[in-house]
């Protein structure tokens, strides 16, 4: 599948219509958010905070190509880092990506229960009347798009002993928080009344965990030489890879790291999406430690012909639908560039974009390590901090990496000199 021409490449005001952006659309991008729509969203509103959008390129998902995928994200390397993973991926047929239904936990605790298991069976024996009553009788729950699935309860000991039961509700398009609250906090009163004791807290859940998302992609070793590592056979470069994950596969400090190069990715797509990427992180990290140990969200490993094969799986619950999606103008070109029809969609993309992430980061950190591509990209904005406008900023950035003396300081010393070294 040929590449699409690189963005970089292109002046900045070419960029969005390269994309297929409409007029409207862009006129969205450079307006942003104004300080007017700021204050229905949020309260106390006294102004707008920018960040950088950017592009990344060269996906291909389930078959489909994308224009664009939207993220939001000031750290440098990043949407670069996920276009050169993308674009390895690529050569292989790009990512194939799965989800589970849109699937969301309600919990609600109860206590001062006198016999847990006698509540547990009656409310077990009410459930299906339960379920009927909100999806079809209660006035604030009954809704075309979303209802409820069924209960569940558990138990847990200590002092005071609790009895929690959790609502599974199929949050169809949307991300689903009001939804769930909503329900959870109309049952609570039935739910009390049944177990003969007093609810306490009616609220969802943020580990997602029956709302998973995946991606699997292959990656051909002879693509994984660059460079500056070109000496070393392919083979070579991918075991250190698998070694890279087996460490965050085995040990939580440094899967923190692991985790949280992915979350970069992330959490980018999901900001630009105008979805909540505090929910995804609780849920990702939740997850991450399901079996008491903090560990690895995406794997590597070698195939038979020595590729490198990956794999990524998490809870993502997001939504195209209500919140920040419905007002944020951004968020909707987002959406509209990445051309998902569903949730499910979405959160497939989503993965993927983790797992190109985590490849690029990984096989960096296994290579010629971390900063060598970070630090020029640094350079750039430490140039722009010491004052540098227009092509002084790439001169003295250039001229930063070739001393390697990345910082402020010395950047400020290159300012003032008249002329600059040739960079």
């Amino acid at each position: 599948m040929p590449a699409p021409p690189r963005l970089r490449d292109l002046p900045l005001d070419d960029r969005p219509r390269a994309l297929g952006l409409t007029d409207a659309q862009i006129a969205a991008l450079r307006a942003g958010l104004t300080p007017a729509q700021a204050d229905r969203m949020i309260e106390n509103a006294i102004g707008v905070f920018g960040l950088p959008l950017g592009v990344a390129q060269h996906f291909v998902v389930n078959g489909r190509a994308i224009a664009g995928i939207p993220m939001v994200i000031e750290e440098a390397s990043v949407v670069a880092a996920c276009s050169y993973a993308a674009k390895l991926a690529r050569a292989s047929g790009g990512f194939t990506a799965g989800s589970s239904a849109p699937i969301m936990i309600g919990q609600v605790q109860l206590l001062d229960v006198p016999d847990i298991e006698a509540a547990r069976a009656r409310i077990n024996a009410e459930a299906d009347a339960l379920i009927g009553w909100l999806n079809d009788d209660h006035p604030t729950t009954r809704s075309r798009h979303v209802h409820a699935l069924g209960l569940e309860t558990r138990v847990l000991t200590g002092d005071p002993p609790m009895l929690v039961v959790h609502l599974l509700y199929d949050c169809g398009d949307a991300m689903g928080a009001n939804a769930i609250n909503t329900a959870c906090e109309a049952l609570a009163p039935r739910l009390a009344a049944l177990a003969g004791g007093r609810a306490n807290l009616r609220i969802l859940s943020n580990l997602s965990d029956r709302r998973m998302a995946w991606a699997t992609c292959t990656i051909r070793a002879d693509l994984l030489a660059t460079r500056t590592d070109a000496a070393l056979p392919p083979e070579a470069i991918a075991q250190r890879i698998v070694e890279a994950s087996l460490f965050a596969e085995r040990d939580p400090y440094r899967a923190a790291t692991h985790n949280k190069g992915i979350m970069n990715g992330i959490d980018a797509v999901v900001i630009a999406t105008g979805n909540d990427w505090r929910a995804v992180e609780a849920a990702a990290h939740a997850y991450a430690a399901r079996d008491g140990c903090y560990t690895a969200l995406a794997t590597w490993r070698m195939d038979a012909a020595g590729n490198l094969v990956g794999r990524i799986e998490l809870p993502l619950a997001v939504g195209i639908v209500g919140g920040a999606t419905r007002v944020h103008p951004v968020a909707q070109v987002g959406l509209a560039l990445l051309g998902v029809k569903t949730a499910r969609e979405l959160a497939e993309v989503i993965a993927c974009v983790g797992l190109a992430q985590n490849f690029a980061a990984i096989r960096a950190l296994a290579m010629e390590g971390i900063q060598q591509g970070h630090m020029a990209l640094h350079a750039r904005q430490l140039a722009i901090a010491a004052g540098a406008h227009g092509e002084m900023v790439e001169r003295i950035a250039a001229q930063l990496v070739a001393e390697g003396n990345v910082r402020l300081e010395r950047a400020q010393e290159l300012l003032s000199q008249a002329p600059l070294p040739p960079a």
